[in-house]
Protein backbone atom coordinates (compact mmCIF):
# COMPACT_ATOMS: atom_id res chain seq x y z
CA UNK A 1 0.00 0.00 0.00
CA UNK A 2 1.50 3.08 -1.02
CA UNK A 3 0.09 6.87 -0.13
CA UNK A 4 0.36 10.17 -1.97
CA UNK A 5 1.66 12.34 1.08
CA UNK A 6 5.07 10.99 2.21
CA UNK A 7 4.69 11.63 5.75
CA UNK A 8 1.59 9.22 5.84
CA UNK A 9 1.70 6.36 8.22
CA UNK A 10 0.31 3.02 7.52
CA UNK A 11 -0.24 0.90 11.38
CA UNK A 12 -1.42 -2.37 12.94
CA UNK A 13 -1.81 -2.91 16.28
CA UNK A 14 -1.34 -6.81 15.25
CA UNK A 15 1.60 -8.66 14.70
CA UNK A 16 0.52 -8.81 10.93
CA UNK A 17 1.79 -6.40 7.88
CA UNK A 18 -0.37 -3.86 7.04
CA UNK A 19 -1.56 -5.02 3.67
CA UNK A 20 -2.95 -7.71 5.68
CA UNK A 21 -4.86 -6.59 7.84
CA UNK A 22 -6.23 -4.33 5.74
CA UNK A 23 -7.62 -7.08 3.55
CA UNK A 24 -9.19 -8.62 5.97
CA UNK A 25 -11.38 -5.80 7.01
CA UNK A 26 -15.00 -5.55 7.36
CA UNK A 27 -16.41 -2.43 8.62
CA UNK A 28 -13.76 0.71 7.89
CA UNK A 29 -14.59 4.55 8.89
CA UNK A 30 -12.87 7.09 7.41
CA UNK A 31 -12.69 10.73 9.44
CA UNK A 32 -11.25 13.53 9.50
CA UNK A 33 -9.50 13.82 12.39
CA UNK A 34 -7.79 11.99 15.33
CA UNK A 35 -10.97 10.80 17.54
CA UNK A 36 -13.55 11.79 15.50
CA UNK A 37 -13.93 7.83 14.29
CA UNK A 38 -14.11 6.83 17.65
CA UNK A 39 -17.18 9.48 18.17
CA UNK A 40 -19.01 8.58 15.06
CA UNK A 41 -18.00 4.62 13.99
CA UNK A 42 -18.41 3.14 17.65
CA UNK A 43 -21.02 0.80 16.07
CA UNK A 44 -18.29 -0.80 13.95
CA UNK A 45 -15.96 -0.84 16.55
CA UNK A 46 -18.16 -2.81 18.71
CA UNK A 47 -19.21 -5.22 16.44
CA UNK A 48 -15.38 -6.05 15.38
CA UNK A 49 -14.35 -6.51 18.91
CA UNK A 50 -12.47 -9.28 19.82
CA UNK A 51 -14.74 -10.93 16.92
CA UNK A 52 -12.71 -13.64 14.72
CA UNK A 53 -14.59 -13.25 11.77
CA UNK A 54 -15.00 -9.35 11.94
CA UNK A 55 -12.44 -6.14 11.66
CA UNK A 56 -12.59 -2.84 12.15
CA UNK A 57 -9.97 -0.79 10.16
CA UNK A 58 -9.73 2.99 10.65
CA UNK A 59 -8.35 5.92 8.04
CA UNK A 60 -7.75 9.21 9.61
CA UNK A 61 -6.89 11.46 6.44
CA UNK A 62 -5.91 15.23 8.06
CA UNK A 63 -2.49 15.97 10.57
CA UNK A 64 -4.76 17.16 13.24
CA UNK A 65 -1.92 20.49 13.42
CA UNK A 66 -5.20 22.95 13.65
CA UNK A 67 -6.44 21.81 17.08
CA UNK A 68 -7.20 23.88 19.78
CA UNK A 69 -5.09 23.22 22.60
CA UNK A 70 -4.90 24.33 26.35
CA UNK A 71 -3.37 23.55 29.68
CA UNK A 72 -0.30 21.45 29.39
CA UNK A 73 -0.49 21.65 25.54
CA UNK A 74 -1.13 24.99 25.18
CA UNK A 75 2.44 26.16 24.04
CA UNK A 76 2.73 23.21 21.81
CA UNK A 77 3.51 23.72 17.99
CA UNK A 78 1.57 22.64 15.23
CA UNK A 79 4.08 19.87 14.56
CA UNK A 80 4.55 18.95 18.49
CA UNK A 81 0.78 18.70 18.25
CA UNK A 82 0.52 16.43 15.53
CA UNK A 83 3.16 14.31 16.69
CA UNK A 84 0.93 14.38 20.09
CA UNK A 85 -2.33 13.81 18.22
CA UNK A 86 -1.32 10.93 15.72
CA UNK A 87 -0.01 8.59 19.22
CA UNK A 88 -3.17 9.02 20.53
CA UNK A 89 -4.66 7.52 17.43
CA UNK A 90 -2.57 5.14 17.68
CA UNK A 91 -3.30 4.14 21.27
CA UNK A 92 -7.09 4.21 20.44
CA UNK A 93 -6.26 1.36 17.58
CA UNK A 94 -4.62 -0.13 20.39
CA UNK A 95 -7.26 -0.39 22.67
CA UNK A 96 -9.94 -0.46 20.05
CA UNK A 97 -8.39 -3.73 18.65
CA UNK A 98 -8.75 -2.22 15.20
CA UNK A 99 -6.93 -4.41 12.29
CA UNK A 100 -5.17 -1.53 10.57
CA UNK A 101 -5.00 2.60 10.89
CA UNK A 102 -4.21 4.90 7.62
CA UNK A 103 -2.58 7.71 9.12
CA UNK A 104 -2.82 9.73 5.69
CA UNK A 105 -1.65 13.17 7.30
CA UNK A 106 -2.96 15.74 4.59
CA UNK A 107 -3.60 19.42 5.67
CA UNK A 108 -7.12 20.46 5.97
CA UNK A 109 -6.81 22.58 2.81
CA UNK A 110 -6.13 19.59 0.77
CA UNK A 111 -9.12 17.93 2.09
CA UNK A 112 -11.17 20.90 1.90
CA UNK A 113 -10.44 21.12 -2.18
CA UNK A 114 -12.58 19.38 -4.06
CA UNK A 115 -10.45 19.84 -6.82
CA UNK A 116 -7.47 18.30 -5.58
CA UNK A 117 -7.45 14.44 -6.09
CA UNK A 118 -4.80 12.92 -3.78
CA UNK A 119 -6.95 11.91 -1.00
CA UNK A 120 -9.49 10.23 -3.08
CA UNK A 121 -6.80 8.61 -5.21
CA UNK A 122 -5.32 6.95 -1.69
CA UNK A 123 -9.06 6.22 -0.76
CA UNK A 124 -9.81 4.07 -3.96
CA UNK A 125 -6.50 2.19 -3.37
CA UNK A 126 -7.68 1.78 0.76
CA UNK A 127 -11.33 0.62 -0.59
CA UNK A 128 -10.09 -1.38 -3.03
CA UNK A 129 -7.98 -3.63 -0.93
CA UNK A 130 -9.79 -3.45 2.01
CA UNK A 131 -13.62 -4.30 -0.01
CA UNK A 132 -14.95 -3.45 3.49
CA UNK A 133 -18.82 -4.68 4.02
CA UNK A 134 -19.37 -1.20 5.52
CA UNK A 135 -17.94 2.36 5.69
CA UNK A 136 -18.68 4.76 7.98
CA UNK A 137 -17.77 8.50 7.46
CA UNK A 138 -19.17 12.01 8.03
CA UNK A 139 -22.57 13.05 7.28
CA UNK A 140 -23.95 15.64 4.80
CA UNK A 141 -25.12 17.75 7.27
CA UNK A 142 -22.63 18.46 9.39
CA UNK A 143 -21.25 22.06 10.26
CA UNK A 144 -17.58 21.48 9.97
CA UNK A 145 -16.07 21.93 6.63
CA UNK A 146 -13.19 19.22 6.96
CA UNK A 147 -15.71 16.86 7.75
CA UNK A 148 -18.10 17.25 4.59
CA UNK A 149 -15.03 17.54 2.40
CA UNK A 150 -14.13 14.13 3.58
CA UNK A 151 -17.35 12.91 2.88
CA UNK A 152 -17.32 14.03 -0.79
CA UNK A 153 -13.86 12.36 -1.43
CA UNK A 154 -15.20 9.44 0.45
CA UNK A 155 -18.25 9.24 -2.19
CA UNK A 156 -16.45 10.10 -5.15
CA UNK A 157 -13.78 7.11 -4.14
CA UNK A 158 -16.32 4.80 -3.66
CA UNK A 159 -18.09 5.64 -6.59
CA UNK A 160 -14.58 4.61 -8.79
CA UNK A 161 -15.03 0.85 -7.42
CA UNK A 162 -16.29 -1.87 -9.64
CA UNK A 163 -20.25 -2.85 -8.16
CA UNK A 164 -18.82 -5.90 -7.07
CA UNK A 165 -16.01 -4.31 -4.74
CA UNK A 166 -18.33 -1.49 -3.26
CA UNK A 167 -19.40 -1.92 -0.08
CA UNK A 168 -23.20 -2.61 1.41
CA UNK A 169 -23.68 0.35 3.38
CA UNK A 170 -22.22 3.72 3.92
CA UNK A 171 -23.22 5.48 6.80
CA UNK A 172 -22.95 9.56 7.39
CA UNK A 173 -22.27 9.49 11.09
CA UNK A 174 -22.60 12.72 13.72
CA UNK A 175 -19.71 14.96 14.99
CA UNK A 176 -20.26 18.86 14.43
CA UNK A 177 -23.78 18.20 14.54
CA UNK A 178 -26.72 16.10 15.79
CA UNK A 179 -28.99 14.00 13.27
CA UNK A 180 -31.89 14.19 15.29
CA UNK A 181 -33.42 16.81 12.90
CA UNK A 182 -33.59 14.28 10.32
CA UNK A 183 -37.42 12.25 10.17
CA UNK A 184 -37.43 9.63 12.00
CA UNK A 185 -37.69 7.41 9.11
CA UNK A 186 -34.96 8.87 7.57
CA UNK A 187 -32.68 7.88 10.71
CA UNK A 188 -29.90 4.85 10.65
CA UNK A 189 -29.89 4.29 13.99
CA UNK A 190 -26.77 2.84 15.79
CA UNK A 191 -27.07 1.14 18.82
CA UNK A 192 -24.24 2.17 20.76
CA UNK A 193 -24.61 0.93 24.45
CA UNK A 194 -22.36 -1.67 24.68
CA UNK A 195 -19.12 -1.72 26.49
CA UNK A 196 -19.50 1.84 28.20
CA UNK A 197 -16.10 0.84 29.38
CA UNK A 198 -14.20 0.36 26.38
CA UNK A 199 -16.21 3.84 24.96
CA UNK A 200 -14.64 5.51 27.28
CA UNK A 201 -10.89 4.67 27.10
CA UNK A 202 -11.43 4.95 23.38
CA UNK A 203 -12.22 8.37 24.01
CA UNK A 204 -9.83 8.88 27.04
CA UNK A 205 -6.73 8.31 25.02
CA UNK A 206 -7.38 11.74 23.59
CA UNK A 207 -6.04 13.77 26.27
CA UNK A 208 -4.69 16.31 24.19
CA UNK A 209 -7.72 17.35 23.30
CA UNK A 210 -9.79 16.66 26.35
CA UNK A 211 -7.01 18.34 28.57
CA UNK A 212 -6.89 20.60 26.08
CA UNK A 213 -9.97 22.31 26.66
CA UNK A 214 -13.00 19.96 25.15
CA UNK A 215 -15.05 17.55 27.13
CA UNK A 216 -15.54 15.61 23.89
CA UNK A 217 -15.81 12.34 25.85
CA UNK A 218 -18.81 14.09 28.43
CA UNK A 219 -20.31 15.32 25.35
CA UNK A 220 -20.35 12.31 23.42
CA UNK A 221 -21.73 9.87 25.69
CA UNK A 222 -24.62 12.08 26.85
CA UNK A 223 -25.43 12.74 23.38
CA UNK A 224 -25.63 8.98 23.01
CA UNK A 225 -27.47 8.59 25.76
CA UNK A 226 -29.57 11.76 25.03
CA UNK A 227 -30.69 10.16 21.62
CA UNK A 228 -31.87 6.77 23.64
CA UNK A 229 -34.35 8.26 25.87
CA UNK A 230 -35.51 11.20 23.05
CA UNK A 231 -35.87 8.73 20.02
CA UNK A 232 -39.21 7.78 20.90
CA UNK A 233 -41.78 9.76 22.55
CA UNK A 234 -44.13 6.49 22.82
CA UNK A 235 -42.38 4.34 24.38
CA UNK A 236 -39.48 2.98 27.19
CA UNK A 237 -36.38 3.17 26.44
CA UNK A 238 -34.61 0.32 24.44
CA UNK A 239 -31.08 1.01 24.36
CA UNK A 240 -28.87 2.97 26.62
CA UNK A 241 -26.97 4.70 23.94
CA UNK A 242 -27.85 5.43 19.78
CA UNK A 243 -26.54 7.48 17.16
CA UNK A 244 -27.81 8.51 13.80
CA UNK A 245 -26.11 8.37 10.65
CA UNK A 246 -27.77 9.63 7.25
CA UNK A 247 -27.18 6.53 4.67
CA UNK A 248 -25.07 7.85 1.70
CA UNK A 249 -25.21 4.14 0.23
CA UNK A 250 -27.56 5.43 -2.76
CA UNK A 251 -24.93 7.68 -3.71
CA UNK A 252 -22.59 4.75 -4.33
CA UNK A 253 -25.26 2.57 -6.16
CA UNK A 254 -26.63 5.38 -8.13
CA UNK A 255 -23.18 7.45 -9.14
CA UNK A 256 -25.14 9.73 -11.13
CA UNK A 257 -27.24 10.87 -7.78
CA UNK A 258 -26.30 14.78 -7.06
CA UNK A 259 -25.06 15.23 -3.48
CA UNK A 260 -26.26 18.61 -3.07
CA UNK A 261 -29.57 17.32 -4.27
CA UNK A 262 -29.86 14.31 -2.40
CA UNK A 263 -28.54 16.38 1.48
CA UNK A 264 -31.39 18.84 0.21
CA UNK A 265 -34.11 15.74 -0.14
CA UNK A 266 -33.34 15.03 3.83
CA UNK A 267 -34.13 18.91 4.52
CA UNK A 268 -37.15 18.97 2.32
CA UNK A 269 -38.76 15.92 4.24
CA UNK A 270 -38.00 17.54 7.70
CA UNK A 271 -39.90 20.61 6.36
CA UNK A 272 -42.45 19.19 5.15
CA UNK A 273 -43.15 16.72 8.78
CA UNK A 274 -43.06 20.23 10.63
CA UNK A 275 -45.21 21.79 8.17
CA UNK A 276 -48.09 19.36 7.86
CA UNK A 277 -48.24 18.52 12.10
CA UNK A 278 -48.65 22.17 12.21
CA UNK A 279 -51.04 22.31 9.22
CA UNK A 280 -52.79 19.32 11.26
CA UNK A 281 -53.16 20.56 14.28
CA UNK A 282 -54.00 24.20 13.91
Amino acid sequence: MKCNMGTAELYTPFDLDFDAALTRTTHMAVGAHQDDIEFMAYEGIAQCFQQPNKWFSAVIMTNGAGSPRAGAYADFTDEQMQVVRRTEQKKAAFVGDYSALALLDYPSSAIKNGADPAAVEDLVRLFTMAQPEVVYTHNLGDKHDTHVGVTIKVVTALRQLPQAQQPQKVLGCEVWRDLDWMIDSDKIVLDMSHKENLQAALMGVFDSQIAGGKRYDLATMGRRKAHATYHASHGVDESTGLGFAMDLTPLITDSTKDIVGYAQEYIQRFTDEITDRIKKLS
